[in-house]
């Protein structure tokens, strides 16, 4: 399951999303966050499924890939699901089973809620997946340099969040390589009482601490060596560049908000 974790990772193509400038992917993730709510009908969720999968077409991502690298979190979305189903006691009953009771709208809220947290997902992987972690840096250092005038460190945030995006697939195949030594040694944290996993769980836990803050010290004396001190007065080899492509997929989200509204009214 580490090894499918692809959040975080970066895989090198030449796809229309591949090419686009990364402070228009930065902007249309944190927009689509904040038109994903906009939806409130079947209609409107079924134009974010179709919307979703054409931009996984586009980014030339293999869609049963991108699906394989969900599983780590399927339990967060059933368990998000039967919350709904079973604490919102609302429209017509559709199901009474014992102490079990199931409400149409606890079901369409489910449906609903898990649906906007997987297209969210998606989308949000697709960037980093189609992103270099140097390119997601530069470009959330462009946008976030008005903030300079308020004395905000742009670059080392920028910069911290890009080393934190990076690490995500380090740590997992850390911890899976762990684990596969500790299940070597006969442990076990798949079977059990619920105690004895917790239990099996701590001798994975510290190697994997020792082990982060081991390549964080590494990666700190590597920076110092190599003189970095900081954004000020750094150039940057890569030039960034805003063409028809990055106005074109700014223009569609808004066309898609639009509709949105309009479902909702």
């Amino acid at each position: 399951m580490m090894e499918k974790m692809i959040f975080g990772r970066y895989i090198p193509g030449d796809s229309f999303i591949h090419k686009l400038d990364p402070r228009s992917k930065l902007i249309f993730v944190f927009l689509f966050i904040g038109i994903i709510f906009l939806a409130n009908n079947i209609i409107s969720y079924a134009l974010l499924v179709v919307f979703t999968l054409i931009t996984i077409f586009f980014s030339k991502i293999r869609l049963y890939f991108l699906i394989n690298g969900l599983k780590p979190i399927i339990f967060l979305v059933i368990f998000t699901f039967l919350l709904h189903i079973f604490f919102t006691k609302e429209g017509d009953l559709l199901l009474k089973w014992q102490f079990i009771e199931v409400y149409e709208e606890g079901l369409k809220q489910g449906i609903f809620i898990s649906v906007r947290f997987l297209v969210l997902v998606m989308i949000t992987s697709i960037l980093t997946l189609t992103t270099s972690p140097i390119s997601i840096t530069d470009g959330m250092e462009t946008l976030l340099n008005p903030f300079k005038r308020f004395k905000l460190p742009v670059h080392e945030l920028a910069l911290m969040m890009s080393i934190s995006l990076r690490f995500i697939p380090t740590l997992m195949d850390e911890t899976d390589k762990i684990l596969k030594a500790q299940m070597a040694r006969g442990s076990d944290i798949s079977s059990g009482p619920v105690r004895e996993r917790i239990k099996a769980v701590v001798p994975l836990l510290i190697p994997l601490f020792v082990s982060a803050f081991k390549r964080a010290e590494d990666l700190a004396v590597a920076m110092e060596v190599r003189g970095y001190r900081g954004g000020e007065g750094r150039t940057r080899y890569r030039q960034l560049k805003w063409d028809w492509r990055d106005s074109t997929i700014i223009l569609v989200l808004i066309i898609i908000a639009i509709i949105l509204l309009w479902l909702r009214s």
